[in-house]
C-alpha cells in the first residue's frame, strides 16, 4: 500500500482531537448524501414525468404526419403503400382534421374533429378505445328517433362529453363551418351523431377537445369527397423519427422537382412541452447541486481544521522526505473518501427511495389537477452516474485548496511552532 493511502486512512479512523472536527465531517457527509439523494429521486420523477407525457400524447397523435402543400389531397392510398415499404415503419393511416362545434341537449362546445379509418391496423387514438373502435364508429340506429334513421357514431373525450351533459347513446349534433352558399347567405353543414364511446387519454388538452367520427363522415360533412388532410405514420424507434421524415419524404416526392409535401413529427408538435419538461429538469438538478455544493465547503472546513491539527506531522513527513505532493495527496484522498461515503449513502438511499415509490402508491396526486394519480418514477442509470460524478466532482475540488496550504507547510516553523 502506498504510504498516502496508509497516513490518509489512518487519519480517517483515528480519533480526532477536536470533537468539532469530527462534527463538521460526519455533517459533510450527511450533507453530500442527503444532496445526493434529492437529485437521484427528483430526476428519477422528472423523467417518469416525461415518459407520461410523451406515453400519452403518441397514444392520440401520430409520429409523423405528412401533410400536403394546399391542404387536402386524394393520392393519399399511393403514398401510404410507398410510406409501408419503408423499413422500421409500424404502418400509415389517413385522417381528416377540422375545427368545428358540437351541440347537444345540455350544452355547446368548440371541438377538433377528427375522421380516422376504424380498419387500419394503426390509429391515432388511445389504447383503450382500439379494441371496439370499429364497432362504434359504424352506423347505429337512433332508437330515440320515431323514424329510426341511422345515425353516424361519434367518440368523445371524457372532459368534452361533460362539457356537453352526455353520456353513451345520447345524441349530439356536429356543426361545420364549411357550408353551402345560399341566397340568404353562407349555411353551415349540420349533422346529428349518435355518442357510441367516451375515451380518457389522461391530457386535459385531448380529453377536453376531441372527438372521432368516421374518415367517411368526415368527407361528407366537409364535401371533401375521397381526399384526406393528413397521413399519420407510426415507426418502431421514436426517437429517430427526424431520419424517418428525411427518408419518407425522399420516397414519397422521388419524381418531384419541387417537394409536394411537408412532414412534421410528434418531437416537433410537441416541441414546447417537451423542451419546458427539459428545462425544468436541468433547473432542478443545478439547485439540488447546490445542497452538494454547501457540503462541500464543509469538507474544505474539515480538512483546514485537519490540516492545523496534524502540522507537526506533516513538518515531520516532510523530514523524512515527502514531498508537496505526497502531502497534497494524503489531504485530497481524505476530502474524496469523504464525499465518496456520502455519494455512496445517498445513491443508495435514492435508489430505494425510487423503488419503493414505483412499486407502492405511497403519494397520491389528485388527477384534475395532475395527469398522472401517483408520482412517476424512471430511474435512469445514466442519470445516476451523472449524479454520483457531478458529486464526487464537487468534493475533490473542495479538497484542493486545503491540500495545496498543507503542501506549503514550513517544517521549521511547524516544528517550532506547533
Amino acid at each position: 500500500m502506498a504510504f498516502e493511502l496508509f497516513i490518509a486512512g489512518r487519519y480517517l479512523r483515528t480519533k480526532r482531537k477536536q470533537t468539532f472536527i469530527s462534527l463538521i465531517t460526519f455533517l459533510s457527509i450527511a450533507g453530500v448524501a442527503v444532496g445526493v439523494m434529492a437529485l437521484v429521486v427528483v430526476i428519477a420523477v422528472m423523467s417518469g414525468a416525461q415518459t407520461v407525457f410523451r406515453s400519452r400524447i403518441l397514444g392520440v397523435e401520430s409520429h409523423i404526419m405528412v401533410m400536403k402543400h394546399g391542404g387536402r389531397f386524394a393520392e393519399y392510398g399511393q403514398i401510404i403503400e410507398k410510406i409501408e415499404q419503408i423499413k422500421g415503419i409500424q404502418g400509415a393511416s389517413a385522417f381528416i382534421y377540422t375545427q368545428s362545434m358540437l351541440r347537444s341537449a345540455h350544452g355547446v362546445s368548440g371541438a377538433m374533429i377528427r375522421g380516422i379509418e376504424p380498419g387500419s391496423r394503426v390509429c391515432p387514438v388511445p389504447n383503450e378505445t382500439k379494441a371496439s373502435l370499429q364497432k362504434k364508429l359504424v352506423a347505429v340506429q337512433s332508437e330515440s328517433d320515431q323514424t329510426s334513421i341511422i345515425l353516424p357514431g361519434i367518440i368523445l373525450g371524457e372532459q368534452l362529453a361533460k362539457t356537453l351533459g352526455v353520456i353513451v347513446d345520447d345524441l349530439v349534433y356536429l356543426v361545420s363551418p364549411t357550408g353551402l352558399l345560399s341566397p340568404i347567405g353562407h349555411i353551415p353543414t349540420m349533422k346529428r351523431f349518435k355518442v357510441t364511446g367516451i375515451f380518457k387519454s389522461g391530457m386535459y388538452e385531448y380529453d377536453g377537445a376531441l372527438a372521432y367520427i368516421h374518415i367517411q363522415d368526415a368527407q361528407k360533412l366537409l364535401h371533401m369527397d375521397n381526399t384526406v388532410s393528413a397521413v399519420g405514420v407510426w415507426i418502431d424507434h421514436i426517437f429517430e423519427a427526424e431520419k424517418y421524415s428525411q427518408e419518407i419524404l425522399q420516397a414519397i416526392s422521388q419524381d418531384d422537382l419541387i417537394p409536394m409535401y411537408w412532414l412534421r413529427d410528434w418531437m416537433q408538435m410537441n416541441k414546447n412541452l417537451f423542451s419546458a419538461l427539459k428545462l425544468e429538469k436541468t433547473a432542478m438538478f443545478i439547485m439540488l447541486t447546490l445542497i452538494i455544493l454547501v457540503a462541500a465547503f464543509n469538507i474544505a472546513s474539515s480538512l483546514i481544521m485537519l490540516v492545523m491539527e496534524k502540522t507537526k506531522d506533516i513538518a515531520i513527513l516532510k523530514i523524512m522526505g515527502a514531498t508537496h505532493k505526497h502531502i497534497r495527496t494524503i489531504f485530497m484522498i481524505n476530502g474524496i473518501v469523504i464525499g465518496f461515503i456520502g455519494t455512496l449513502i445517498g445513491i443508495t438511499f435514492g435508489i430505494l427511495i425510487c423503488t419503493l415509490l414505483s412499486k407502492y402508491p405511497l403519494i397520491q396526486l389528485p388527477e384534475d389537477i395532475y395527469p398522472f394519480a401517483t408520482l412517476p418514477i424512471q430511474l435512469r442509470w445514466l442519470d445516476v452516474t451523472v449524479i454520483g460524478f457531478s458529486a464526487l466532482f464537487i468534493t475533490f475540488v473542495s479538497t484542493l485548496y486545503p491540500a495545496f496550504q498543507a503542501s506549503r507547510q514550513n517544517p521549521v516553523e511547524a516544528i517550532r511552532y506547533g
